[in-house]
């Protein structure tokens, strides 16, 4: 047999198994990627599973949110209908526009990179599997338990963007409010819990040989996209924190009467919100991108162009956060710079746009339910661009601004930037999921049903807009002269729930998950198409090209075959080979940890202590969130299983792998450092906060040193911030010089360095205490405990990682060797005490040198 194969442009690849493969090999890897029985399926956590449940998730979500808009809509389909009240109305169109952003959206573009990253970069498994898992199951139960809020009368009424002082305790008395702001907070958390699987994936999990400028559009627009989530995100959670704390405990953080300013909401909601939209999009782009080719039998024309726009386009959307606010009274050069950057930013849109007309144009477009979705895309989300552009024009905007002419331009955008590419994806990528794939019939039965009633139920309310109609009204009098226009509308949008229905019929008829692939159906030129069990690819190829599948012909049965790299379970466990994030070199062989009951039980208490916070409920509350951490621990405390008892592996062709590394080769330290930038990220927006304030009303900030904590407060609480740091670094250094199974010095280290960042905190709050600040009384007051709050709680999660180290060094899991858990601690630690440094200077510094 011959040990290479023909790659890109005819260069030989050489075969690292060219020989036939032991007996039982295949039957053992099998084994080992086993999913559990019964009940204990639910424990899965490989992303064939988790990924299915997801994007089932998200999409019941967005069937129901589309029921609540239909709800709206029959109420608005004639003058002065009395279907719901104008309460109802209000908790309708929140709920309508919340599930719709924050339950399907996003969380609909992350479950499908769950489930088809893996496959496109044959990889085992995404890094961590259970870290996917959590993120699914605190969704799947806060997102049910947030929904369910309107059954209650308890939904939130105070619109998707919760604007303050409406939403405020004065305005907004009861627990409507509570449920947004915590509820969304804690879904937010488990975005950016996939965010950080999604980078380290598409960082360090690749074939090898699948360099940068080998990799799939989708896995660029991926990446574009959780590097989005963690910078953007932590805006929204910012601000809910933010929010909360001023209607639980009354802190004055949004009321211009003592010194807040309701405007700084719209400042750290938006800086969310805006990019939020290119969030939805670029994934969205991402699959195009993969199917066109496809469908069009032709590379993608334009490959490192189409790049090039994805990260433009995701740079460019944190600068059109304004682009909301037009009508607020800002200054009018921020007015110019923020209308200039919204029309930049269809520069890169319009590329990628021409890039995939121009792949159409060159080759031959099959008459396929993918092609036609693909098509209806392209022109819906053209014609949304183009009202975009309108409404970046600051004299348009002002008059059309919270009319329903911004209704039909955001749902022109959402609808075909998102919804449309997404349906795509479902007919295109079914067969790698399903035995059976999804039928042509229903198909474009769904697709004609969709794309006309789109276009009825939104083109006509650009014309409502213009006729001046505002938003969020649940009637109005037939003088108006609106009723003919809304009543289209509404037709329009029970031929889109008659599409989706359509669907949903196609989908019972012909789904069928878990029972094994169809294989290369559209003879498509990328990895996902390989053939693939639990374990995704029975080995892992070498990669010369971006399409694989065209250009290394054979690739397919060698893979099934086993000549390529890690055919087996050489560990006996769940493995994948860890890469170098730019030319994908394999580093090493991860041991990924298997199915667990953990994350599940982690999930669930988590989503009941935000719960049990939102209702009173507070004993319970707390012990839910107990259980939370002791559930995560547990989860925990095999992922990081040390080198394997075989040591080193071969992995094929005698390239021989380790199965445990520390520092920055390792994929852990990865998730740290993207952590440390979005707590980061919400400190940084904390403290936004205070300077924006400052700036509104200086006249409430201390102006004198007596004003102030006598400076033996500050200085004392930064020496032990220092001191604490200084003993951990200490304490990493000893450990790399102590025996192998001795580490007392490193845990007696943490044992005292926990106190002193206990202590620091504590210097900082009596040190404010005794000068006589409250955070209640002003908005200065509100925003320097909420930046030693979050300090506070930094601190108790360090607490926790120290003593959790403290815990595995005296069980033996703890060495000069096997030391990620303590690497990891000890970066975060000392992330804490920097941003602990800052806190100080910002919130005795500043007023000083004011001063």
């Amino acid at each position: 047999m011959a040990d290479t194969r023909v790659g890109q442009e005819g260069q030989p690849v050489r075969l690292p198994n060219p020989a036939p493969r032991p007996e039982g090999e295949l039957e053992e890897l099998k084994r080992v990627w086993e999913q559990p029985k019964g009940i204990h399926f639910i424990s899965a956590v490989n992303n064939n599973y988790v990924g299915v449940w997801y994007v089932g998730t998200a999409f019941l979500f967005f069937v129901l949110a589309g029921i609540l808009a239909l709800i709206m809509r029959t109420q608005l389909a004639q003058p002065e209908l009395r279907l719901v009240g104008h309460e109802l109305y209000n908790q309708l169109f929140t709920m309508h526009g919340t599930i719709m952003m924050f339950l399907f959206a996003v969380p609909m573009v992350e479950a499908l990179s769950v489930f088809l990253l893996p496959n496109m970069q044959a990889a085992r498994d995404l890094p961590f599997p259970r870290l996917s898992a959590y993120a699914f199951w605190a969704y799947f139960f806060g997102g049910l338990a947030f929904f369910t809020s309107l059954f209650f009368g308890l939904a939130p009424n105070g619109g998707w963007f919760m604007y303050p002082p409406l939403t405020s305790y004065i305005y907004s008395p009861g627990i409507n409010a509570d449920f947004w702001l915590l509820g969304i907070g804690f879904i937010e958390i488990s975005a950016i819990a996939g965010a950080i699987e999604i980078i380290v994936g598409v960082l360090k999990t690749r074939a090898p040989g699948q360099s940068l400028d080998k990799l799939p559009v989708y896995s660029w627009a991926m990446l574009v996209f959780a590097l989005m989530v963690i910078v953007a995100f932590p805006a929204i959670i910012a601000a809910t924190l933010l929010l909360e704390l001023e209607r639980a405990f009354h802190w004055p953080i949004f009321i211009a009467e003592k010194g807040g300013d309701p405007l700084l909401w719209q400042h750290l909601f938006w800086f969310f919100g805006h990019p939020e939209v290119y969030v939805i999009f670029l994934p969205a782009a991402g699959m195009v991108s993969m199917i066109v080719p496809t469908m069009a039998r032709t590379p993608l024309v334009g490959y490192r162009l189409v790049v090039l726009a994805v990260i433009g386009t995701g740079f460019l959307s944190f600068g059109l956060w304004v682009h909301h606010m037009f009508t607020t009274g800002l200054p009018q050069l921020s007015l110019s710079f923020f209308s200039a950057a919204s029309m930049a930013v269809s520069i890169p849109t319009g590329i990628q746009v021409f890039a995939w007309i121009a792949t159409i144009a060159s080759g031959k477009l099959q008459n396929k339910t993918p092609a036609y979705f693909i098509l209806g895309f392209l022109f819906i989300f053209v014609l949304g661009g183009l009202t975009g552009v309108m409404v970046a024009m600051v004299p348009f905007d002002w008059q059309a601004h919270d009319t329903y002419f911004i209704v039909a331009h955001l749902h022109y955008v959402l609808i075909g930037g998102m919804v449309f590419p997404m349906f795509a994806a479902f007919y295109y990528w079914a067969p790698v999921a399903s035995q059976r794939s999804l039928s042509e019939t229903l198909g474009k039965w769904a697709f004609w049903l969709i794309f006309i009633g789109v276009n009825v139920t939104f083109f006509t309310m650009h014309i409502t807009g213009l006729m001046g109609m505002p938003r969020r009204t649940y009637t109005y009098i037939a003088e108006m002269g609106w009723g003919t226009l809304n009543l289209i509308s509404t037709l329009g949008a029970y031929m889109i729930g008659a599409g989706v229905l359509v669907f949903l019929i196609d989908l019972a008829k012909n789904f069928r998950p878990y029972k094994g692939d169809l294989g290369n159906v559209w003879n498509a030129g990328t990895l996902e198409w390989l053939p693939s069990g639990n374990y995704q690819t029975r080995s892992i190829p070498i990669i010369t090209s971006r399409e694989p599948m065209w250009d290394q012909p054979s690739l397919a049965d060698d893979v099934e075959a086993g000549r390529y790299y890690l055919p087996g379970a050489p560990t006996r466990g769940r493995e994948t080979i860890v890469t170098s994030p730019i030319d994908a070199t394999a580093q090493y062989v991860l041991q990924i940890p298997g199915p667990s009951w953990r994350t599940v039980f982690a999930a669930f208490f988590t989503a009941s202590f935000f719960i049990g916070l939102t209702i009173k409920l507070y004993i319970p509350a707390f012990i839910c969130g107990v259980l939370a951490v002791v559930c995560v621990i547990w989860w925990l405390w095999d992922t990081d299983p040390g080198p394997a008892e075989v040591g080193d592996i071969d992995i094929g062709g005698g390239l021989r792998l380790p199965t445990y590394v520390t520092g920055s080769m390792n994929h852990s330290w990865w998730a740290m450092i993207i952590l440390m930038i979005v707590t980061g990220m919400v400190f940084s927006c904390i403290v936004f906060s205070y300077l924006f304030l400052w700036t509104v009303n200086p006249s409430i900030w201390p102006t004198s040193a007596a004003a102030l904590p006598p400076i033996g407060w500050p200085i004392g609480a930064a020496a032990l911030l220092i001191a604490s740091s200084l003993l951990v670094w200490l304490a990493g250094r000893r450990l790399s010089q102590v025996p192998e199974r001795s580490a007392w010095p490193t845990r007696t280290a943490l044992f005292v360095a926990v106190p002193m960042l206990i202590g620091s905190v504590a210097l900082e709050v009596f040190g404010q205490l005794e000068m006589g600040l409250r955070p209640s009384e002003s908005g200065y007051g509100a925003v320097v405990f909420s930046l030693a709050s979050y300090q506070g709680f930094v601190v108790a999660v360090l607490a926790i990682m120290g003593l959790y180290t403290v815990v595995r060094s005296l069980t033996g899991r703890l060495n000069r060797v096997r030391r990620s858990t303590f690497d990891n601690t000890q970066l975060f630690w000392h992330y804490g005490v920097a941003q602990g440094l800052v806190a100080l200077l910002i919130i005795h510094a500043f007023p000083r040198f004011l001063g």
